[in-house]
Protein backbone atom coordinates (compact mmCIF):
# COMPACT_ATOMS: atom_id res chain seq x y z
CA UNK A 1 0.00 0.00 0.00
CA UNK A 2 1.46 3.15 -1.28
CA UNK A 3 1.06 5.97 1.54
CA UNK A 4 1.40 9.18 -0.95
CA UNK A 5 1.68 12.67 1.29
CA UNK A 6 0.47 15.79 -0.86
CA UNK A 7 1.63 18.87 -0.74
CA UNK A 8 -0.60 21.37 -1.86
CA UNK A 9 0.65 24.65 -3.07
CA UNK A 10 -1.06 28.11 -3.20
CA UNK A 11 1.09 31.04 -3.69
CA UNK A 12 4.30 29.15 -3.39
CA UNK A 13 3.52 27.65 0.11
CA UNK A 14 2.20 24.60 1.43
CA UNK A 15 -1.69 24.80 2.49
CA UNK A 16 -3.85 22.21 3.33
CA UNK A 17 -7.78 23.14 2.06
CA UNK A 18 -11.06 21.78 4.23
CA UNK A 19 -13.76 20.52 0.81
CA UNK A 20 -11.73 22.38 -1.90
CA UNK A 21 -12.41 25.90 -0.39
CA UNK A 22 -9.74 28.21 -0.97
CA UNK A 23 -10.83 30.86 1.36
CA UNK A 24 -10.43 27.53 4.13
CA UNK A 25 -6.67 27.50 3.44
CA UNK A 26 -4.23 26.62 6.19
CA UNK A 27 -0.63 27.16 5.67
CA UNK A 28 1.99 24.26 7.03
CA UNK A 29 4.91 25.58 5.35
CA UNK A 30 6.66 28.32 3.46
CA UNK A 31 9.26 26.19 1.95
CA UNK A 32 7.92 23.73 -0.66
CA UNK A 33 11.24 21.72 -1.41
CA UNK A 34 11.61 21.48 2.62
CA UNK A 35 8.38 19.77 2.93
CA UNK A 36 9.57 17.45 0.09
CA UNK A 37 12.54 16.26 1.90
CA UNK A 38 10.48 15.88 5.04
CA UNK A 39 8.45 13.04 3.42
CA UNK A 40 11.05 11.62 1.77
CA UNK A 41 13.21 11.21 4.81
CA UNK A 42 10.07 9.54 6.90
CA UNK A 43 9.63 6.67 3.98
CA UNK A 44 7.75 8.44 1.11
CA UNK A 45 8.10 6.32 -1.67
CA UNK A 46 5.74 8.73 -3.93
CA UNK A 47 4.62 12.35 -3.55
CA UNK A 48 1.27 13.64 -4.48
CA UNK A 49 1.60 17.56 -5.58
CA UNK A 50 -1.33 19.68 -6.13
CA UNK A 51 -1.10 23.50 -8.05
CA UNK A 52 -4.79 25.06 -5.75
CA UNK A 53 -4.04 27.96 -7.98
CA UNK A 54 -3.60 26.76 -11.55
CA UNK A 55 -6.78 24.22 -10.32
CA UNK A 56 -9.11 27.46 -10.34
CA UNK A 57 -7.08 29.68 -12.92
CA UNK A 58 -7.31 26.37 -15.58
CA UNK A 59 -3.39 26.93 -16.03
CA UNK A 60 -0.34 26.38 -14.18
CA UNK A 61 0.62 28.86 -11.72
CA UNK A 62 3.19 27.25 -9.02
CA UNK A 63 5.87 26.56 -11.11
CA UNK A 64 8.90 27.58 -9.07
CA UNK A 65 7.23 25.58 -6.34
CA UNK A 66 7.10 22.55 -8.02
CA UNK A 67 10.73 22.82 -9.55
CA UNK A 68 12.12 23.06 -6.34
CA UNK A 69 10.30 20.29 -5.19
CA UNK A 70 11.37 18.08 -8.13
CA UNK A 71 15.36 19.22 -7.88
CA UNK A 72 14.46 18.67 -3.77
CA UNK A 73 13.70 15.08 -4.59
CA UNK A 74 15.89 13.85 -7.82
CA UNK A 75 14.87 10.55 -8.89
CA UNK A 76 14.74 9.34 -5.62
CA UNK A 77 10.98 9.09 -5.76
CA UNK A 78 8.64 9.37 -8.59
CA UNK A 79 6.18 12.73 -8.12
CA UNK A 80 2.93 13.05 -8.96
CA UNK A 81 0.42 16.75 -9.98
CA UNK A 82 -2.08 17.73 -10.52
CA UNK A 83 -3.90 21.19 -10.84
CA UNK A 84 -4.76 23.41 -13.74
CA UNK A 85 -3.59 21.13 -16.87
CA UNK A 86 -5.64 21.71 -19.74
CA UNK A 87 -2.92 21.04 -22.57
CA UNK A 88 -0.50 18.60 -24.14
CA UNK A 89 2.24 21.32 -24.14
CA UNK A 90 1.80 21.66 -20.18
CA UNK A 91 2.32 17.72 -19.81
CA UNK A 92 5.09 17.91 -22.07
CA UNK A 93 6.96 20.55 -19.92
CA UNK A 94 6.16 18.79 -16.78
CA UNK A 95 6.89 15.30 -17.70
CA UNK A 96 10.70 17.10 -19.29
CA UNK A 97 10.91 18.75 -15.45
CA UNK A 98 11.14 15.50 -13.91
CA UNK A 99 7.17 15.00 -12.99
CA UNK A 100 6.56 10.86 -13.15
CA UNK A 101 2.93 11.24 -13.46
CA UNK A 102 0.40 14.26 -14.32
CA UNK A 103 -3.19 14.19 -12.85
CA UNK A 104 -6.02 15.26 -15.28
CA UNK A 105 -9.16 16.32 -13.26
CA UNK A 106 -11.31 18.68 -14.62
CA UNK A 107 -10.27 18.37 -18.16
CA UNK A 108 -10.90 15.01 -18.45
CA UNK A 109 -14.46 15.30 -17.84
CA UNK A 110 -14.81 18.65 -19.76
CA UNK A 111 -12.86 18.16 -22.62
CA UNK A 112 -12.33 14.04 -23.35
CA UNK A 113 -10.42 14.50 -26.59
CA UNK A 114 -7.61 15.90 -24.89
CA UNK A 115 -7.16 13.26 -22.32
CA UNK A 116 -7.36 10.69 -25.64
CA UNK A 117 -4.33 12.94 -26.79
CA UNK A 118 -2.63 13.02 -23.68
CA UNK A 119 -2.77 9.17 -23.05
CA UNK A 120 -1.84 8.27 -26.74
CA UNK A 121 0.98 10.99 -26.30
CA UNK A 122 2.28 10.17 -22.95
CA UNK A 123 1.10 6.59 -22.18
CA UNK A 124 2.13 5.09 -18.67
CA UNK A 125 2.39 9.02 -17.24
CA UNK A 126 -1.25 9.46 -17.02
CA UNK A 127 -3.67 9.63 -14.48
CA UNK A 128 -7.10 10.99 -14.07
CA UNK A 129 -8.31 12.89 -10.71
CA UNK A 130 -12.52 12.04 -10.43
CA UNK A 131 -13.52 14.05 -7.78
CA UNK A 132 -17.30 12.93 -6.31
CA UNK A 133 -20.04 13.16 -3.79
CA UNK A 134 -22.54 11.01 -4.09
CA UNK A 135 -21.32 9.09 -6.71
CA UNK A 136 -21.33 11.74 -8.99
CA UNK A 137 -18.29 13.46 -10.60
CA UNK A 138 -17.81 17.25 -9.94
CA UNK A 139 -15.47 19.60 -11.62
CA UNK A 140 -13.91 23.41 -11.48
CA UNK A 141 -12.80 23.28 -7.97
CA UNK A 142 -15.33 20.80 -7.04
CA UNK A 143 -17.89 23.98 -7.20
CA UNK A 144 -19.86 21.71 -10.21
CA UNK A 145 -21.54 18.68 -9.84
CA UNK A 146 -22.43 16.72 -12.80
CA UNK A 147 -24.99 13.99 -13.78
CA UNK A 148 -21.56 11.70 -14.64
CA UNK A 149 -21.72 8.40 -12.56
CA UNK A 150 -17.90 7.81 -11.57
CA UNK A 151 -17.44 4.19 -12.29
CA UNK A 152 -19.06 4.94 -15.84
CA UNK A 153 -16.39 7.45 -16.35
CA UNK A 154 -13.56 5.76 -15.07
CA UNK A 155 -14.26 2.92 -17.75
CA UNK A 156 -14.18 4.99 -20.40
CA UNK A 157 -10.78 6.45 -19.07
CA UNK A 158 -9.58 3.10 -18.61
CA UNK A 159 -10.31 1.82 -22.15
CA UNK A 160 -8.10 5.22 -23.59
CA UNK A 161 -5.25 3.81 -21.26
CA UNK A 162 -5.51 6.18 -18.43
CA UNK A 163 -2.65 4.67 -16.22
CA UNK A 164 -4.28 5.05 -12.72
CA UNK A 165 -7.41 6.91 -10.62
CA UNK A 166 -6.98 9.17 -8.10
CA UNK A 167 -10.61 9.15 -6.53
CA UNK A 168 -11.64 11.74 -3.97
CA UNK A 169 -14.86 12.16 -1.75
CA UNK A 170 -15.52 15.64 -1.80
CA UNK A 171 -17.36 15.68 1.41
CA UNK A 172 -15.01 14.11 3.20
CA UNK A 173 -11.58 15.94 2.08
CA UNK A 174 -9.34 17.91 4.53
CA UNK A 175 -12.37 16.80 7.47
CA UNK A 176 -10.47 14.34 8.62
CA UNK A 177 -13.78 12.05 8.83
CA UNK A 178 -12.51 9.09 7.50
CA UNK A 179 -11.67 7.47 4.30
CA UNK A 180 -14.87 6.31 2.01
CA UNK A 181 -13.68 2.88 1.76
CA UNK A 182 -16.75 1.46 0.17
CA UNK A 183 -16.99 3.66 -2.57
CA UNK A 184 -13.51 3.52 -2.93
CA UNK A 185 -13.49 -0.30 -3.18
CA UNK A 186 -16.85 -0.60 -5.83
CA UNK A 187 -14.86 1.98 -7.95
CA UNK A 188 -11.80 0.10 -7.82
CA UNK A 189 -13.47 -3.59 -8.06
CA UNK A 190 -14.73 -1.66 -11.61
CA UNK A 191 -11.75 -1.15 -13.36
CA UNK A 192 -8.95 -3.29 -13.64
CA UNK A 193 -6.40 -0.33 -12.97
CA UNK A 194 -5.06 1.20 -10.02
CA UNK A 195 -7.48 3.37 -7.68
CA UNK A 196 -5.46 5.71 -5.20
CA UNK A 197 -8.14 6.63 -2.27
CA UNK A 198 -8.05 10.32 -1.33
CA UNK A 199 -10.47 12.73 0.73
CA UNK A 200 -10.73 11.94 4.62
CA UNK A 201 -7.90 10.24 6.09
CA UNK A 202 -8.12 10.46 9.62
CA UNK A 203 -6.22 7.92 11.32
CA UNK A 204 -4.63 4.40 11.49
CA UNK A 205 -7.63 2.85 11.12
CA UNK A 206 -8.36 3.77 7.48
CA UNK A 207 -5.02 2.50 6.95
CA UNK A 208 -5.62 -0.60 8.12
CA UNK A 209 -9.20 -0.55 6.41
CA UNK A 210 -7.76 0.32 3.24
CA UNK A 211 -4.61 -2.55 3.58
CA UNK A 212 -7.60 -4.99 4.31
CA UNK A 213 -8.49 -4.43 0.65
CA UNK A 214 -5.63 -3.71 -1.53
CA UNK A 215 -6.64 -7.04 -3.35
CA UNK A 216 -9.44 -5.24 -4.47
CA UNK A 217 -7.65 -2.98 -6.44
CA UNK A 218 -6.66 -0.30 -4.26
CA UNK A 219 -2.90 0.89 -4.27
CA UNK A 220 -2.67 3.78 -2.47
CA UNK A 221 -3.93 6.58 -0.51
CA UNK A 222 -3.27 10.67 -0.41
CA UNK A 223 -1.92 11.38 3.18
CA UNK A 224 -3.41 15.20 3.66
CA UNK A 225 -4.75 17.30 6.81
CA UNK A 226 -3.81 14.39 8.87
CA UNK A 227 0.32 13.85 8.50
CA UNK A 228 0.17 17.80 9.24
CA UNK A 229 -2.27 18.40 12.41
CA UNK A 230 -0.30 15.09 13.40
CA UNK A 231 -3.65 13.40 13.69
CA UNK A 232 -1.04 10.62 11.90
CA UNK A 233 2.44 9.67 11.89
CA UNK A 234 3.28 9.18 8.05
CA UNK A 235 7.00 6.64 9.26
CA UNK A 236 4.56 4.72 11.65
CA UNK A 237 1.52 3.90 9.15
CA UNK A 238 3.85 3.50 6.70
CA UNK A 239 5.54 0.67 8.42
CA UNK A 240 1.78 -0.62 9.67
CA UNK A 241 0.77 -1.19 5.81
CA UNK A 242 3.95 -2.94 5.00
CA UNK A 243 3.58 -5.07 8.36
CA UNK A 244 0.13 -5.82 6.87
CA UNK A 245 1.28 -6.40 3.27
CA UNK A 246 3.46 -8.98 4.54
CA UNK A 247 0.82 -11.04 7.02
Amino acid sequence: MLLIPAIDLKDGHCVRLKQGDMKQATTFGEDPAAMARRWLDAGARRLHLVDLNGAFAGQPKNRAAIKSILKAVGSDIPVQLGGGIRDLDTIELYLDAGLEYVIIGTAAVKNPGFLQDACSAFGGHIMVGLDAKDGKVATDGWSKLTGHEVVDLARKFEDWGVESIVYTDIGRDGMLSGINVQATVRLAQALSIPVIASGGLAGMADIEALCAVEGEGVQGVICGRAIYSGDLDFSAAQERADELAQS
